[in-house]
């Protein structure tokens, strides 16, 4: 009998369930040693009935192992593969690759992608050398952080000046602004660190030297020591600041205004105490440089009277001041007690909001516009009062609604 030769060495044959994405199954039967490209033209012959019309369809089709979910290489066999009987084979058709684009399209996109891309510096030049040239003053450029810094300080002279008058009227003016003046006295004895200045004075030095100290270096204490040791033989250590009064004047000065309060009777005279008043609480809020940034642009080669305007100009911040005496010294100090006009639509609609109108009635709203054009870095403090804060509000609302339109 004869018998063929790949039938004498045949593998073992496995009997194997093929699923086609038409939804499609039976049982194939393969040997273990049968490529998987083979495998797959008989599956493609039974989806088929028998023939395959397209001998590409081979290679567009594959073969996948359904547990494993592998992809069956064609090169490899059954037995390769790990394939095992009663394993599920899923016959899938590939996905079409994306046709290539034509050459009318080719260049269609080329011609978008360059008409999109940012021109280079010679088609800058090109384009714009018939265009007139301009000098822009580039120093004229400013943030709105800065723009809004400097109307601000315009706005509060200006309004200082208002509330003034209107405070003035009140029949109780004179209680008022004494109200005032104790407030901002208040406000200067909770200046000074209790705790730092008993470190100070347990070392040994005087009491008015700590706190003088203490009040030029921002409360610190190491740095404070340090300009008590270097000012031991200063003839002036013990001069008071700007706006401070000697020890026992303070009784003085208050036993005075309660005298010049009594003997007031006409309207003159309680104007002229008014007067003094107001002087009094300016007085208190007079710009103090900080000594360690004097010395340090004194150090640079600038005049004193020059860095104190600096530091004036840029709320004690040593960095801006040196910036500003290097450029153009712009804004300039006289520019800082300069009002804004009462006739711009900014400063008019300040003064016809209601919350305004109510608080320039209030002496601690005059107490905080003094405090904050002197000392800017304030007004969060004042921002987060319930009585000046919604008026500060109203004046950056009014003022960011006016700057965008």
């Amino acid at each position: 009998m004869f018998v063929q030769e790949d039938k004498i060495f045949a593998g073992k044959v496995l009997r194997l369930h093929i699923c086609a994405s038409d939804g499609a199954e039976w049982l194939e039967e393969a040997s273990e040693d049968t490529s998987v490209e083979k495998l797959k033209e008989r599956c493609l012959k039974h989806c088929a009935h028998g023939s395959l019309e397209d001998p590409k369809s081979i290679t567009h089709h594959k073969l996948i192992h359904a547990a494993s979910e592998r992809v069956l290489s064609d090169a490899r066999t059954i037995l390769e593969e790990n394939i095992q009987d009663q394993d599920v084979l899923l016959l899938i058709k590939k996905r079409a690759p994306s046709p290539l684009p034509k050459m009318a399209d080719v260049s269609a996109e080329e011609k978008k992608k360059q008409d999109q891309k940012a021109p280079d510096k010679e088609a800058i030049l090109r384009a714009t050398a018939n265009l007139p040239s301009y000098n822009m003053d580039r120093a004229a450029v400013q943030t709105n952080m800065r723009d809004f810094q400097t109307e601000l300080r315009k706005i509060l002279v200006s309004l200082i000046e208002v509330a003034q008058k209107l405070l003035a009227l009140n029949p109780d003016a004179v209680e008022l602004f004494k109200k005032a003046n104790a407030m901002l006295d208040e406000d200067e004895d909770e200046r000074v660190d209790e705790a730092a200045l008993r470190q100070l004075t347990e070392m040994g030095f005087p009491e008015n030297r700590a706190t003088k100290a203490l009040q030029l270096n921002h409360m610190s204490v190491p740095q404070a020591m340090e300009w008590l040791i270097e000012h031991a033989e200063d003839p002036t250590i013990d001069t008071p600041l700007p706006g401070q009064a000697p020890p026992g004047a303070e009784g003085a000065t208050a036993a005075a205004s309660e005298a010049a309060a009594g003997a007031s009777t006409t309207d003159e005279e309680a104007r002229d105490e008014l007067t003094e008043i107001f002087k009094k609480i300016r007085r208190k809020r007079e710009f103090r440089a900080d000594a360690r940034a004097v010395i340090s642009l004194m150090e640079m080669g600038f005049d004193e009277k020059e860095v104190i305007d600096a530091l004036r100009v840029n709320n004690n911040q040593q960095n801006a001041a040196c910036e500003w005496l290097l450029g153009d010294r712009k804004p300039s100090p006289e520019e800082l007690d300069k009002g804004i006009d009462p006739d711009s639509p900014l400063f008019q609609a300040i003064l016809d909001n209601p919350v305004v109108q109510l608080g320039l009635t209030n002496p601690k709203t005059l107490l905080a516009f003094e405090d904050m054009l002197e000392n800017p870095l304030n007004s969060t403090q004042w921002m987060n009062d319930p009585e000046t804060g919604p008026v500060m509000l109203q004046i950056s609302r009014i003022f960011q609604t006016l700057n965008r339109t």
